[in-house]
C-alpha cells in the first residue's frame, strides 16, 4: 500500500514544538493527514472535534496528564478511538497505568521514525504495519 492510499487521520497530542513538528513530518510523509494539539486542559475536545482515525498521546502535558486525558477519551463518544500514549519514563508502574487506563500501545522516548510510523500503521489497522 503507498503511503497516500492511507490518507487517514492522526491527532498528535504533544506540547514540545519541536517534537510534535517532527512527529507531523514522519506521519505527513508516511501519508496521515496530521492535525497536533499541545493544551492538555483541552486536548479531550480536540479528539471529539477531529474525531482521528488514531491518536498519539504525550504523558506530560501542561494543564493535564496524558493518563487523565486518556480516561476521559475512553469514557466518551471517541473511546474506539486506538490511542498510542508516549512517555520519556520507561517504568513499568507508567506502563502498566496506560494500560489500565486503556492505551493500545505504550512507546517509550526516545524511539525510531520508523517505530512511529509502523506503530501507527498497526493501531489503524492499514497497510503493512512493519515496513517503514
Amino acid at each position: 500500500m503507498t503511503a497516500t492510499a492511507r490518507a487517514g487521520h492522526v491527532l498528535l497530542i504533544e506540547d514540545e514544538p519541536n517534537i510534535a513538528t517532527a512527529m507531523a513530518f514522519v506521519l505527513g510523509r508516511d501519508g496521515w493527514h496530521v492535525s497536533t494539539h499541545g493544551d492538555g486542559r483541552t486536548a479531550v475536545e480536540a479528539v471529539e472535534r477531529h474525531r482521528p482515525d488514531v491518536v498519539v498521546l504525550d504523558v506530560m502535558l501542561p494543564g493535564r496528564s496524558g493518563f487523565e486525558i486518556l480516561a476521559a477519551v475512553r469514557a466518551g463518544p471517541c473511546a474506539h478511538v486506538p490511542v498510542l500514549m508516549l512517555t520519556a519514563k520507561g517504568q513499568a508502574a507508567d506502563r502498566a497505568r496506560a494500560e489500565a487506563a486503556g492505551a493500545s500501545r505504550f512507546m517509550t522516548k526516545p524511539f525510531s521514525n520508523a517505530e512511529l510510523a509502523a506503530a501507527v500503521r498497526a493501531l489503524a489497522g492499514v497497510g503493512d504495519a512493519a515496513a517503514p
